[in-house]
């Protein structure tokens, strides 16, 4: 299934495309003090390895700006200055050389502050993101609209948005966050039927993870699936690279980035399983980190039916016997100790990146693999039976039950 994104105009973020077909971006913000340079220099090259596209940093004291003159040519991606309240903050940071300004309507409300900064933006060439935000909405909106509504959050942007347009100025991507997942999703759509410049998704204040990845996903996602949104952020009360992580995750998740790192997917264990399963799983995704390997990787819990259920995977391992069988796409490929499972793992996906799954098949004496896969399955079977989570025993109770009513 392919996404039919909206059709929206292109602007540039430095070198960075965003809108007009071009893929989604990521984006996260640094939460080092910005005057700190080094420091902040160490965090934005860690988002980027992470698969940031754009990084923001505060832009909120003269400290600030002078530490953003310093920033900005020694970093590998496009940065934002975030400005609020102080207009000034907007024109020093532009003077730094900022790739890019975000705005709060809700905080710098002047005409002629806003449109100051937009002719100046406009002058260099330098795009701006109009912010709303529901926990900063202007009063007047607020009071006219009876509360933080859709509605009151659209119209903010387009107010922003037509001050700009009194200066000739249309280098404008555009976001409406609140904390509501429904909120955030229901001011975006009314927003992508009101303009075509582009959208940056995100759900603000989502919280720390598990739970602020949910609530992140729910929102950003539904907007993807529904082809809106140019430009993503994951805001998580936790290190920024996991946002970028989640960001860039998710995009691959949809098809709507090409993978960079591994996919590894596992099974949810069962009575069958030879191994801890998820204990596997995540020190296999340690291992991983972040190399740059593009392939789908399987940790399944048993060499029953994992080869089979994971034969889309472009490598995988299946526990039996104290053994690891490794498989290439469904092909039995070679045994390992229990204990070299996840190593084997990373061998394996090194050698598919550089020389491709055929040349990996044919390295491997697949008879004999196949064979002590089989000898396992069979041990397995015969110890454990076909209904290994005794299934079929809990459904006779079951019916017994029912009768006996």
């Amino acid at each position: 299934m392919t996404v039919s994104r909206r059709a929206t105009r292109q602007i540039m973020v430095g070198k960075v495309p965003v809108g007009g077909g071009a893929p989604v971006t990521v984006q996260s913000m640094t939460i080092t003090k910005t005057a700190d340079v080094e420091g902040t220099l160490q965090q934005i090259y860690a988002l980027a390895a992470a698969g940031c596209d754009i990084v923001r940093c505060t832009c909120n004291e003269p400290e600030a700006a002078e530490g953003l003159a310093q920033i900005v040519p020694r970093s590998p991606v496009p940065i934002i200055a975030d400005i609020h309240h102080q207009y000034r903050m907007a024109l020093a940071a532009l003077e730094a050389g900022v790739q890019g300004l975000r705005l709060n309507p809700g905080n710098i409300r002047r005409a002629e502050h806003i449109k100051a900064v937009a002719t100046e933006a406009r002058d260099r060439g330098v795009s701006i993101r109009i912010g709303v935000n529901g926990g900063s909405l202007d009063d007047r909106l607020y009071q006219k609209h009876g509360g933080i509504t859709p509605e009151a959050m659209v119209e903010s942007a387009l107010l922003e948005l037509a001050y700009f347009q009194e200066v000739d100025f249309d280098l404008v991507k555009i976001s409406v966050k609140a904390s509501s997942v429904p909120l955030m999703v229901e001011a975006y759509r009314q927003l992508s039927e009101a303009t075509d410049h582009p959208l940056h998704l995100g759900v603000t204040e989502a919280g720390p993870p598990p739970a602020g990845l949910v609530k992140a996903t729910a929102g950003i996602a539904t907007l993807l699936m529904e082809g809106i949104g140019d430009t993503i952020r994951y805001s998580l009360t936790a290190d920024p690279v996991e946002e970028a992580r989640a960001g860039r995750q998710l995009l691959e998740a949809l098809g709507l980035r090409e993978r960079k790192n591994v996919d590894l997917i596992a099974c949810p264990s069962c009575g069958r399983a030879e191994v801890d399963v998820i204990d596997v799983a995540n020190r296999a995704l340690q291992a991983f980190g972040d190399r740059k390997l593009p392939l789908q990787v399987a940790v399944m819990g048993c060499v029953v039916n994992g080869p089979g259920e994971a034969r889309e995977a472009d490598l995988g391992i299946a526990a039996g016997n104290k053994r690891g069988h490794l498989f290439v796409k469904g092909r039995n490929v070679a045994v390992v100790p229990e204990d070299q499972m996840v190593d084997a793992l990373v061998d394996w996906a090194e050698f598919i990146n550089e020389h491709g799954v055929d040349a990996a098949i044919a390295r491997a004496d697949t008879s004999i693999a196949e064979r002590e896969a089989q000898r396992d399955r069979t041990a397995l079977l015969a110890a454990q039976g076909a209904d290994a989570n005794h299934s079929t025993e809990r459904i006779v109770e079951i019916r017994k039950t029912i009768s006996s009513g």
